[in-house]
Protein backbone atom coordinates (compact mmCIF):
# COMPACT_ATOMS: atom_id res chain seq x y z
CA UNK A 1 0.00 0.00 0.00
CA UNK A 2 1.00 3.54 -0.55
CA UNK A 3 0.01 6.17 1.67
CA UNK A 4 -0.17 9.66 -0.51
CA UNK A 5 0.62 12.18 1.20
CA UNK A 6 0.52 15.98 0.43
CA UNK A 7 1.48 19.37 2.29
CA UNK A 8 0.37 22.74 1.07
CA UNK A 9 2.25 26.00 2.21
CA UNK A 10 -1.00 28.40 1.47
CA UNK A 11 -0.97 31.76 0.34
CA UNK A 12 -1.36 34.10 3.00
CA UNK A 13 -5.56 35.63 2.81
CA UNK A 14 -6.13 32.69 1.34
CA UNK A 15 -9.82 32.10 0.93
CA UNK A 16 -11.34 29.10 3.22
CA UNK A 17 -14.26 28.29 0.72
CA UNK A 18 -12.20 27.41 -2.07
CA UNK A 19 -9.83 25.22 -0.51
CA UNK A 20 -12.60 23.44 1.16
CA UNK A 21 -14.42 23.27 -2.61
CA UNK A 22 -10.91 21.96 -3.67
CA UNK A 23 -10.63 19.18 -0.66
CA UNK A 24 -14.34 17.91 -1.46
CA UNK A 25 -14.02 17.20 -5.10
CA UNK A 26 -10.46 15.02 -3.94
CA UNK A 27 -12.26 13.27 -1.51
CA UNK A 28 -14.80 12.34 -4.06
CA UNK A 29 -12.73 11.70 -6.48
CA UNK A 30 -10.85 8.76 -4.38
CA UNK A 31 -13.65 7.21 -3.23
CA UNK A 32 -14.62 6.53 -6.77
CA UNK A 33 -11.24 5.42 -7.77
CA UNK A 34 -10.93 1.50 -7.64
CA UNK A 35 -7.80 1.24 -5.65
CA UNK A 36 -7.90 4.46 -3.89
CA UNK A 37 -9.63 4.65 -0.01
CA UNK A 38 -9.37 6.93 3.08
CA UNK A 39 -8.99 10.29 2.30
CA UNK A 40 -8.34 12.72 5.26
CA UNK A 41 -7.63 16.18 5.08
CA UNK A 42 -6.90 19.07 8.07
CA UNK A 43 -4.56 21.68 9.45
CA UNK A 44 -1.18 20.92 10.49
CA UNK A 45 -1.16 21.71 13.97
CA UNK A 46 2.71 21.60 13.76
CA UNK A 47 3.17 20.29 17.69
CA UNK A 48 7.02 19.80 17.21
CA UNK A 49 6.89 23.32 15.78
CA UNK A 50 8.63 21.44 12.20
CA UNK A 51 6.64 22.64 9.51
CA UNK A 52 4.79 26.28 10.02
CA UNK A 53 4.99 26.70 6.51
CA UNK A 54 3.01 23.96 5.46
CA UNK A 55 -0.81 24.97 7.36
CA UNK A 56 -2.85 22.13 5.59
CA UNK A 57 -2.64 18.54 4.26
CA UNK A 58 -4.55 15.98 2.94
CA UNK A 59 -3.69 11.93 2.44
CA UNK A 60 -5.65 8.66 1.14
CA UNK A 61 -4.14 5.07 0.81
CA UNK A 62 -3.69 3.45 -2.59
CA UNK A 63 -3.26 -0.30 -3.43
CA UNK A 64 -0.13 0.05 -5.57
CA UNK A 65 1.28 2.44 -8.06
CA UNK A 66 -0.99 1.54 -10.60
CA UNK A 67 -3.96 2.95 -8.67
CA UNK A 68 -1.83 6.52 -7.94
CA UNK A 69 -1.26 6.76 -11.41
CA UNK A 70 -4.43 6.23 -12.16
CA UNK A 71 -5.26 8.82 -9.46
CA UNK A 72 -2.65 11.56 -10.78
CA UNK A 73 -3.51 10.86 -14.62
CA UNK A 74 -7.22 11.59 -13.60
CA UNK A 75 -8.96 15.13 -15.31
CA UNK A 76 -10.20 15.50 -12.41
CA UNK A 77 -7.50 15.20 -10.50
CA UNK A 78 -5.35 17.71 -12.42
CA UNK A 79 -8.00 20.02 -12.65
CA UNK A 80 -8.43 20.30 -8.94
CA UNK A 81 -4.66 20.19 -8.21
CA UNK A 82 -4.61 23.31 -10.46
CA UNK A 83 -7.27 25.31 -8.37
CA UNK A 84 -4.89 23.99 -5.29
CA UNK A 85 -1.64 25.14 -6.47
CA UNK A 86 -3.42 28.49 -7.18
CA UNK A 87 -3.84 28.68 -3.48
CA UNK A 88 -0.17 27.83 -2.55
CA UNK A 89 2.72 30.11 -2.48
CA UNK A 90 4.51 29.75 -5.65
CA UNK A 91 2.10 27.81 -7.29
CA UNK A 92 2.71 23.99 -7.72
CA UNK A 93 6.23 25.34 -5.77
CA UNK A 94 3.82 25.31 -2.61
CA UNK A 95 3.04 21.77 -2.77
CA UNK A 96 5.09 18.92 -1.29
CA UNK A 97 4.05 15.24 -1.88
CA UNK A 98 5.59 11.67 0.05
CA UNK A 99 4.35 8.65 -1.43
CA UNK A 100 4.84 6.27 1.72
CA UNK A 101 5.10 2.42 0.32
CA UNK A 102 3.51 1.08 3.87
CA UNK A 103 4.16 -2.13 2.61
CA UNK A 104 8.02 -2.01 3.57
CA UNK A 105 9.55 -2.99 6.68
Amino acid sequence: MIRHCVFLNLAKGGAVGPLAQVMEGLQALVDELDGCDGFHHGPNRDYEGKSQDYAYGFVFDATDQRALQRYAEDPTHRALGARLAALCVGGAEGIVVFDIDTGLA
